[in-house]
């Protein structure tokens, strides 16, 4: 019998905030991080990956987070484990005592996102296929079983889920293969750290549009004049025919936001992000309303599916950006999937950081497979730094994601990485 043998946490930093790489208008200064979760089982050639991202300072709390969570597992039956892993999920996100530091949000949360996350690595790898696939071949029955319905069937009837699955199964296979010839459209934020000087920002717009990508992404917030002036040249580099969406990350008031839309909307923008708090479901609904019809995007701040429901409720967004390691994994990410199809909102996942990009394409193709309505619709970040660290780097071409192939869900870094980059006993750290 196989089994859970070790879980092992590793603090990751990477030194990001030397060239400004990550910078926005709430977090000017990141080093971009990870609470890295190793679960080894007695089996040697079987490891499960998962991990937290966040920018810095607290990644050590973090990482001990997962590791109060994870070893509930050590000593498991693997079986038990993978054969039903909404049962796991209940257990650790319903475990009374670590609940309460949340509930449902938080470094507990997203520990139990690591773990999940680890969970489902294990078992994509033991059927040796990517997790986009996995889940995938799954039958809506199975599907709808993966989510916690208890605070989110008032809003999605759980039978209508699986109707709903069931109307895109027919589609499934021709799909798989639309996404291998083409893959999935990519969105770059490279271009548009707000630490970029002018000069940068210009070149590497340019380059953007070499590259292939039609939506590009720039930060704003931190003051209207440079926004507009930034835009600016933003516009004049990529023309009319490229899509420019920017991100506020949380910077405005609501009024401010409202303000601020209103006189950066000549520019054509294909979506607003992060606008105001991203608890403020009220005050996304009022922006929404006021800047009609510029679009609202936010999601990947969002704690819980339960927040998530309530966004779509409010219509405070018409786009949903999940991420991969904000909630507590592949349960909370397919229920927010599966909530923004109902809603009839587009899923367009928030990436970039270290690892996000590998690990969200797979919950990307996932829905482009199994739940979207018209996946034509759908697109995903990306950004081009970092990946030398994952063992499964993104394939990103003429601005498309291509469908990933190996087995597992993408969160593995390589095992240099850990030489170099645990903090602080690391080599880069040490010198």
């Amino acid at each position: 019998m196989t089994t859970i043998r070790a879980a092992a946490v590793i603090d990751l930093r990477f030194p990001t905030s030397r060239t400004l790489d990550g910078s926005d208008a709430m977090n000017p200064d990141p080093d971009y991080s990870a609470a890295y979760l190793e679960l080894s089982t007695s089996d040697p050639d079987l490891t499960g990956c998962g991990f937290v991202f966040t920018i810095g300072r607290g990644n050590d709390i973090q990482a001990v987070a997962v590791a109060a969570v994870a070893d509930r597992l050590v000593g498991r039956s693997l079986d038990e484990l993978l054969e039903d892993p909404g049962a796991i999920n209940r257990e650790l996100t319903w475990d009374s005592q670590l609940r309460w530091l949340g509930p449902d949000k938080g470094v507990i949360h997203m520990a139990v996102g690591a773990v999940m996350n680890a969970v489902w690595d294990l078992r994509s790898k033991r059927e040796r296929r990517p997790l986009w696939a996995t889940l995938g071949h799954l039958e809506p029955a199975e599907v709808v079983a993966l989510v916690d319905w208890t605070y989110l069937a008032d809003f999605l009837d759980p039978a209508h889920a699986r109707e709903m699955l069931e109307e895109r199964r027919s589609e499934r296979d021709s799909r798989i293969a639309d996404l291998h010839r083409d893959g999935l459209a990519a969105y770059t934020t490279s271009p548009g750290w707000l630490g970029y000087d002018d000069n940068k920002l210009d070149r590497l717009c340019r380059q953007a549009l070499d590259d292939g990508f039609n939506t590009i992404k720039l930060k704003v917030g931190a003051d209207l004049a440079s926004d507009r002036r930034r835009l600016g040249i933003a516009r004049c580099a990529i023309g009319s025919d490229t899509a420019l969406a920017i991100d506020a990350n949380q910077r405005w008031s609501v009024p401010e936001a409202i303000a601020a839309i209103d006189q950066l909307a000549q520019f054509d923008l294909r979506w607003v992000e992060e606008p105001t708090h991203p608890d403020d479901l009220v005050g996304h609904a009022a922006i929404a309303k006021a800047v009609h019809p510029v679009p609202i995007a936010t999601g990947e701040h969002l704690a819980n599916p339960t927040m998530a429901k309530q966004l779509l409720q409010l219509g405070g967004a018409r786009i949903l950006q999940i991420d991969a390691t904000r909630v507590a994994g592949v349960h909370d990410l397919v229920a927010m999937i599966l909530l923004a199809a109902h809603a009839e909102v587009d899923v367009i996942p928030h990436a970039g950081g270290v690892g996000l990009c590998e690990a969200v394409q797979h919950f990307a193709f996932f829905n482009a497979v199994s739940v979207a309505a018209d996946p034509s619709r759908l697109a995903l970040e990306y950004v081009d730094h970092l990946h030398e660290h994952m063992a499964q780097p993104v394939e990103v071409t003429a601005g498309c994601y291509r469908l990933p192939i190996q087995p597992g869900a993408g969160t593995a870094f390589r095992p240099a990485t850990a030489d170099s980059f645990a903090y602080p006993e690391g080599t880069h750290w040490r010198e």
